[in-house]
Protein backbone atom coordinates (compact mmCIF):
# COMPACT_ATOMS: atom_id res chain seq x y z
CA UNK A 1 0.00 0.00 0.00
CA UNK A 2 1.33 3.38 -0.71
CA UNK A 3 1.41 6.56 0.98
CA UNK A 4 -2.06 7.42 -0.20
CA UNK A 5 -3.94 4.49 0.98
CA UNK A 6 -2.20 5.06 3.91
CA UNK A 7 -3.19 8.70 4.12
CA UNK A 8 -7.17 7.61 3.56
CA UNK A 9 -7.29 5.30 5.66
CA UNK A 10 -5.86 7.96 8.71
CA UNK A 11 -8.42 10.22 7.40
CA UNK A 12 -11.00 7.59 8.19
CA UNK A 13 -10.16 7.07 10.89
CA UNK A 14 -9.59 10.11 12.08
CA UNK A 15 -13.30 10.98 11.08
CA UNK A 16 -14.30 8.28 13.12
CA UNK A 17 -12.89 9.40 15.92
CA UNK A 18 -13.77 12.85 15.61
CA UNK A 19 -17.76 11.36 15.59
CA UNK A 20 -17.00 9.43 18.60
CA UNK A 21 -16.39 12.91 20.51
CA UNK A 22 -19.26 14.59 19.28
CA UNK A 23 -21.41 11.58 20.35
CA UNK A 24 -19.81 12.26 23.96
CA UNK A 25 -19.94 15.56 24.02
CA UNK A 26 -23.09 16.12 22.81
CA UNK A 27 -24.74 14.86 25.83
CA UNK A 28 -25.78 11.53 24.46
CA UNK A 29 -23.86 9.75 26.80
CA UNK A 30 -26.35 11.31 30.07
CA UNK A 31 -29.43 11.57 28.58
CA UNK A 32 -29.24 7.88 26.14
CA UNK A 33 -26.68 5.87 27.74
CA UNK A 34 -27.33 2.47 25.61
CA UNK A 35 -27.52 4.43 22.34
CA UNK A 36 -24.53 6.33 22.87
CA UNK A 37 -22.65 3.33 24.22
CA UNK A 38 -23.77 1.28 20.90
CA UNK A 39 -22.36 4.01 18.40
CA UNK A 40 -19.08 4.28 20.05
CA UNK A 41 -18.97 0.64 20.32
CA UNK A 42 -19.60 0.13 16.57
CA UNK A 43 -17.10 2.99 15.44
CA UNK A 44 -14.95 1.46 17.78
CA UNK A 45 -14.97 -1.93 16.13
CA UNK A 46 -14.58 0.29 12.55
CA UNK A 47 -11.59 1.67 13.53
CA UNK A 48 -9.79 -1.41 15.35
CA UNK A 49 -10.69 -3.33 11.86
CA UNK A 50 -9.06 -0.70 9.89
CA UNK A 51 -5.96 -0.49 11.69
CA UNK A 52 -5.69 -4.21 12.14
CA UNK A 53 -6.26 -4.96 8.10
CA UNK A 54 -3.88 -1.91 6.72
CA UNK A 55 -1.71 -0.91 9.14
CA UNK A 56 -0.60 -4.26 10.78
CA UNK A 57 -1.27 -5.38 7.46
CA UNK A 58 -3.60 -8.07 8.41
CA UNK A 59 -5.33 -8.09 5.01
CA UNK A 60 -2.44 -9.71 3.54
CA UNK A 61 -2.29 -12.67 6.24
CA UNK A 62 -3.65 -15.80 6.35
CA UNK A 63 -6.94 -16.71 7.15
CA UNK A 64 -6.32 -18.20 10.40
CA UNK A 65 -4.96 -14.59 11.22
CA UNK A 66 -7.55 -12.72 10.73
CA UNK A 67 -9.93 -15.07 13.36
CA UNK A 68 -7.99 -14.92 15.87
CA UNK A 69 -7.85 -10.77 16.00
CA UNK A 70 -11.35 -11.50 15.53
CA UNK A 71 -11.92 -13.82 18.50
CA UNK A 72 -9.90 -11.35 20.01
CA UNK A 73 -12.11 -8.43 19.10
CA UNK A 74 -15.20 -10.44 19.60
CA UNK A 75 -13.84 -11.44 23.59
CA UNK A 76 -12.80 -7.58 24.46
CA UNK A 77 -16.46 -5.97 23.28
CA UNK A 78 -18.01 -9.26 25.23
CA UNK A 79 -15.92 -7.84 28.25
CA UNK A 80 -16.55 -3.89 28.03
CA UNK A 81 -20.26 -4.67 27.53
CA UNK A 82 -20.61 -6.74 31.15
CA UNK A 83 -18.25 -3.57 32.06
CA UNK A 84 -20.79 -1.12 30.87
CA UNK A 85 -23.32 -3.36 32.50
CA UNK A 86 -21.84 -3.06 36.12
CA UNK A 87 -21.77 0.34 35.87
CA UNK A 88 -25.25 0.94 35.81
Amino acid sequence: MDWKGYTVIYVVLFVFATAQAVVEFAGLVESAYWAAFGIIMVLSVIKAVGVAAYYQHLRWEPRAVTYLVVGGTVAALALTGAAAYSIL
